[in-house]
């Protein structure tokens, strides 16, 4: 039943059957105007956001002009929302999860936001996120925990929690996210939504930057269903940055096509052991198990195998470009605004302090490895299409579960003071950080590291009835045969009319 056939308006009951490219199609066919489908998200928006913190900055009105032009594109009048770190937005601050940019003003739109707007979107919102989006949780002191629709003393993930919340509980089918350590597979895990992190260069970064995180992070979706993150994908990658850095290479056929295609016969390496050595929850396994068992009776050969990669050398190796990162985020921060170090928060500080202590040659070799990484994983799909494994380590994490710990907190207040917080860096108490910070999702870093495309299906609930997603990493350019994959898997194991009560 169409929105025209039950009243003119578009009540939520109508405006949630359809993902972003069925609301389109209703836009299309005159069945819904891009003000009634807006009207009803911000009413969903109203409802439950109270209880999430999903939206940290609603944008009504510049989202109610919109709705009011004459829209074109294949997701014209369609709502959505953006995250509030590198998708900036002209006109708006980007916040970046941190106190010390509340007030610093986009100058212009970034590109994957104005691809997104010349298709059409509409949107009413930026999402909240952890401060850098330097966590795999969302519970920034500038804006407060985001909570799992699906267990609201859980956290949806991070950094892309808020727009996982967001679609998980409705309010749009499909939102804008960013990974740079699994930050669009982590909270798809944990929100029972579908993420597909594209390869590194294939969506353009730009025009502030060239590319994020030395290479390891990009912008995409986080969505309810398969054509939705194919189709935004064909938007994102829909003709080259002439300013960025690569010329990535990108099928004949758009993404959104390949997606219903039936993938050939597969042969899947599996992986249920954490490449840092770290537990594996049984419920992280039984996930594998169920998609091994679907894997199976779809056709696929699926067998235990995975690359051989020293994946505690390439976890510090990881963080310490996160920390080197996040160093440049923090000064660069405090030049632009002036913000005092009270701006920002102590875990933070202290991750910046770490990347300050990395010497040039350091940094160099610790990225050099990354070629070893890449070829390491590139043998291992010589022989195998796709490597499956769990995408969490364990169910979502309770709110306030990942603090750091406070002998951790009063060490590094104390170095900070003495002006040696570099020094922190050195401790046992830093490597044992590293290893606690990414122990509940040792399995999504590879893919940044290498630039290989990776993505997170919700094909599990744990008993408690918590979502938990597994993982499939492809070779490079594999982003068509991952989506064909997934349609096959969404297809037997259907997800997206699976919802929370909030």
């Amino acid at each position: 039943m169409t929105p025209s056939q039950v009243g003119c308006a578009v009540d939520y009951e109508d405006y949630k059957q359809y993902d972003a490219v069925g609301l389109a199609e209703l836009v299309a066919r005159g069945d819904a105007s891009p003000a009634e489908l807006l009207e009803a998200a911000l009413a969903r928006a109203e409802a439950v956001n109270g209880k999430i913190n999903a939206i940290v900055r609603p944008m009504p009105g510049v989202a109610r002009e919109r709705a009011a032009d004459e829209l074109t594109g294949p997701f014209a009048g369609v709502p959505f929302l953006i995250k509030d770190l590198m998708q900036d937005y002209e006109g708006r601050p980007t916040g970046r999860g941190s106190r010390a940019a509340q007030g610093l003003v986009a100058a212009r739109h970034s590109e994957a936001v104005r691809r997104w707007l010349d298709a059409g979107l509409v949107v009413f919102g930026q999402t909240n996120t952890p401060e850098f989006g330097i966590k795999s949780v969302t519970e920034p002191e500038a804006n407060g925990a985001t909570r799992n629709p699906w267990d609201l003393g859980r956290t949806p993930g991070g950094s892309s929690g808020g727009s996982a919340a967001a679609v998980a509980a409705g309010i749009v089918p499909a939102a804008g996210a960013n990974d740079g350590g699994g930050s669009i597979r982590i909270p798809a895990a944990c929100c029972g939504l579908f993420g597909l992190k594209p390869g590194r260069g294939l969506v353009p970064a730009g025009p502030a930057y060239g590319e994020l995180l030395a290479g390891a992070a990009t912008d995409g979706v986080v969505s309810r269903t398969v054509r939705d993150s194919a189709a935004l994908l064909d938007v994102l990658t829909a003709h080259p940055d002439p300013g960025g850095p690569y010329l990535a290479a990108r099928p004949e056929e758009p993404y959104a096509e390949l997606a219903r295609r039936t993938p050939r016969r597969l042969r899947v390496g599996v992986s249920t052991r954490s490449p840092i050595g770290t537990p594996v929850a049984r419920e992280a396994v039984e996930a594998v198990d169920a998609a091994v068992k679907l894997l199976t009776g779809l056709g696929h050969e699926v067998e235990e195998a995975e690359p051989a990669v020293d994946g505690l050398r390439m976890a510090d190796d990881f963080m310490t470009m996160y920390a080197v990162e996040n160093a440049a985020a923090l000064a660069e921060l405090k030049h632009r605004t002036g913000a005092g170090d009270d701006q920002f928060e102590l875990d933070t500080h202290l991750i910046a302090a770490a990347g300050r202590a990395v010497g040039a040659v350091e940094h160099s070799v610790r990225h050099a490895r990354w070629n070893t990484y890449a070829r390491q994983l590139a043998a291992f799909h010589q022989t195998y299409d796709v490597l499956l494994t769990p995408t969490l380590a364990r169910p979502p994490v309770r709110i306030g579960e990942l603090d750091t710990p406070w002998l951790t907190r009063q060490v590094g207040k104390a170095l900070l003071k003495a002006g040696v917080a570099g020094r922190f860096s050195r401790t046992g108490l830093w490597k044992r950080s590293v290893v606690q910070n990414l122990a509940p999702n040792p399995f999504t870093q590879l893919a940044n590291i290498t630039g290989r495309p990776a993505m997170s299906v919700p094909l599990y609930r744990t008993p408690d009835g918590l979502p938990l997603g597994v993982q499939f990493g492809g070779p490079l350019g594999s982003e068509g045969l991952l989506l064909a994959l997934a349609g096959q898997l969404e297809s037997a194991a259907p997800w997206a009319q699976e919802r929370p009560t909030l």
